[in-house]
């Protein structure tokens, strides 16, 4: 394996938009998100929501797809980062002519972001701050406002906020106000563009503010301490988990991020706040991921409870019993971030794609299908809640009798698996382990927590346990090839079969455990020693490739540590951090080949599976 600092440079020109992945960082107000390049363009927004049409989209097209860009007239940025643990980026620029320091984030709602109590909010702010440090700067601005992914061109209105000029934007339901200087009131080709000089301790900002079209415009409110409360309210949410060792600051910002992708009216958590960054550059493997996924929201609400944020899991839990109501006999993979049940999915023709990689989808076609691992799951994070102390209330553990009911019903059904092949179903080792899990959950429930269940009901769930474990021990299993397999129907090998030690079906160092492990060192790690998810044989169902999926490479992680391997545990877990952007943030992928972050951005699952691959290894080196 080779460290991934001696990698060579990389071989492809940047993206569409200009700019790699590594170059964003993410804004939020913990409804919605912004990316901001390093370069100080936005280049993606969707406002209110993070599944709504985007208002910025360069980011999948180009300029004329809508963005913002805040500049430093021949200056470069030389410091690019978070302030303290907080979402609010500061971005220092140098010029022959002095420096100046940019500073953008989205107010928060402190109460409602931190009870979840509240309506949806009807407002949503983008501040942005540029003040001159030192001599003299010009400042560039370039506001190009799209709506509905770049298709849609809104008329625009003009007005003054008593010196200030402010910009009115509509398009169907959505208007915003852009209020701030050198917003000239004459659009060149729809895009508002200016310059200002600022003298050292001079200072602008510039107010971008989303509301309903057809209602009236909000008031403006009192800004002077928006700053203020936002550091607040994310050093709040950072400093609480008592995190040490030398992992500590990659661990609170992956908590962050997490935190950042919960929306704070419904408890939702999306997958990612973006759509179709590819998997592979060029190719077709993109999606949609600003939904909630059943399977990565109940990962993250396992990993905040393991570090002691139950609050944020009790919202959770209360978004499922809202999204599922009483339709558990049709229970989904994934929902909308208010519980909404038909994502169809379609294509956008107008935009060429991040990298050429075509087609750009809206949307999620995954959310028909049957995954058998999702019970699994949401019953482990369910489980993880009651241990963690959180009394389980009638409504929620009727949801899981039903849960479990459903499961028994479609019992012998193949699936699609835990990577959503598009291709024929199949019986996957892992969906039919995460089955195990789920009624190993429903069992310890009841005979440890003391919760109803029939005695049939009960009866049946240890009947199909324990025909699980002889299945996937039979079935599962390859003895030619001495490992467990990704389906029954095949010999491949699968990364996600490295859950079966996590999720307690086998101890981290039986035999068969450390025989699958090193298959999948042999078949599924790259030169440069990070894991894909699996082979791309085709099986599949779609053309093309994909790079190593980075929650793979940290279930490594916990593999090694728990397994008595503590020093490759390190070693990975360097590995990985050291291509994470320069303000902590990871894709869903990365490439080895081009030395860059891949598919959709900042990924929750990387993130969580960062946090737990820490843990490990602190649990490793405390019993060692």
């Amino acid at each position: 394996m080779t460290d991934p600092t001696h990698l060579s440079a990389p071989a492809t020109p940047k993206g569409s938009a200009g700019t790699w992945l590594e170059d964003y960082a993410l804004v939020s107000d913990t409804h919605t998100g912004a990316l901001v390049s390093r370069e100080g363009s936005i280049d993606w927004l969707c406002l209110p929501r993070f599944d709504s049409p985007a208002m910025f989209a360069k980011l999948l097209g180009d300029d004329s797809h809508g963005h913002w860009t805040i500049s430093v007239d021949g200056g470069e940025v030389t410091e690019h980062g978070y302030i303290r643990h907080s979402m609010v980026l500061r971005t220092l620029w140098t010029s022959p002519t002095g420096t100046a320091e940019v500073i953008d984030f989205m107010p928060t709602d402190k109460e409602v972001s931190q009870t979840g109590h509240g309506h949806p909010r009807h407002r949503h702010d983008l501040m942005r701050q540029v003040r001159c440090l030192e001599g003299h700067v010009d400042v560039d601005v370039a506001l190009r406002l799209r709506f509905d992914y770049g298709d849609a061109t809104p008329f625009f209105t003009y007005s003054h906020n008593g010196f200030v000029p402010v910009i009115r934007a509509v398009s169907g339901p959505d208007a915003v106000h852009v209020a701030g200087p050198a917003l000239t009131m004459q659009p060149d080709g729809a895009c508002h563009a200016g310059r200002l000089t600022l003298r050292e301790g001079e200072q602008a900002t510039w107010v971008l503010t989303w509301f309903l079209s057809y209602a009236d415009a909000p008031a403006t409110p009192d800004y002077s301490s928006a700053l203020d409360d936002a550091l607040e309210f994310w050093d709040e949410w950072a400093i609480r988990p008592q995190i040490n060792g030398p992992y500590e600051h990659a661990v609170r910002r992956s908590l962050v991020v997490l935190r950042a992708l919960t929306d704070s009216t419904t408890g939702g958590i999306v997958a990612a706040p973006t759509t179709s960054l590819p998997e592979e550059f060029g190719g077709e493997r993109n999606w949609d991921y600003r939904y909630v996924w059943l399977r990565d929201s109940a990962l993250s609400i396992e990993t905040l409870v393991d570090v002691g944020f139950v609050d944020r899991a009790k919202e959770w839990r209360a978004w499922l019993l809202r999204a599922i109501a009483g339709d558990v006999n049709r229970l989904r993979i994934m929902y909308g971030l208010g519980g909404e049940r038909h994502l169809p999915e379609f294509e956008l023709a107008h935009l060429p794609g991040y990298e050429n990689s075509i087609p750009v989808r809206i949307g999620n076609g995954a959310a028909d299908q049957y995954q058998a691992d999702v019970v699994g799951e949401v019953m482990i994070a369910l489980d993880t809640l009651r241990d963690a102390g959180l009394d389980e209330d009638e409504h929620s553990w009727n949801l899981q009798r039903g849960m479990l009911a459903f499961q028994s019903e479609r019992f012998h059904d193949k699936d699609h698996g835990i990577w959503e092949m598009r291709g024929a179903p199949r019986h996957f080792t892992h969906g039919r382990a995460m089955m195990w899990a789920a009624f190993d959950r429903g069992i310890h429930a009841v005979e440890e927590h003391g919760l109803e269940a029939g005695e049939a009901e009960l009866a049946r769930w240890r009947t199909h346990r324990e025909q699980l474990r002889r299945e996937i021990m039979t079935c599962g299993w390859n003895e030619d090839i001495r490992s467990f397999t990704q389906s029954y129907e095949s010999t491949e090998v699968d990364a996600s079969l490295l859950q079966l030690a996590q999720i307690g079906f086998l101890p981290y160092d039986h035999p068969r455990m450390l025989a699958t492990v090193a298959r999948i060192e042999t078949e599924l790690i790259d030169d440069h020693g990070f894991l894909h998810r699996y082979r791309t044989t085709g099986a599949d169902g779609l053309s093309g490739n994909e790079y190593p999926f980075l929650l793979c490479s940290f279930w490594l992680v916990q593999q090694y540590a728990y397994s008595g391997r503590l020093d490759d545990a390190r070693t990975e877990m360097d590995r990985l951090l050291s291509v994470r952007s320069d303000t902590g943030l990871l894709a869903e992928e990365y490439s080895t080949e081009h030395r860059r972050l891949a598919g959709n951005y900042p990924q929750a699952f990387s993130h969580l599976g960062l946090v737990r691959a820490a843990q490990a290894i602190e649990d490793a080196q405390r019993v060692r």
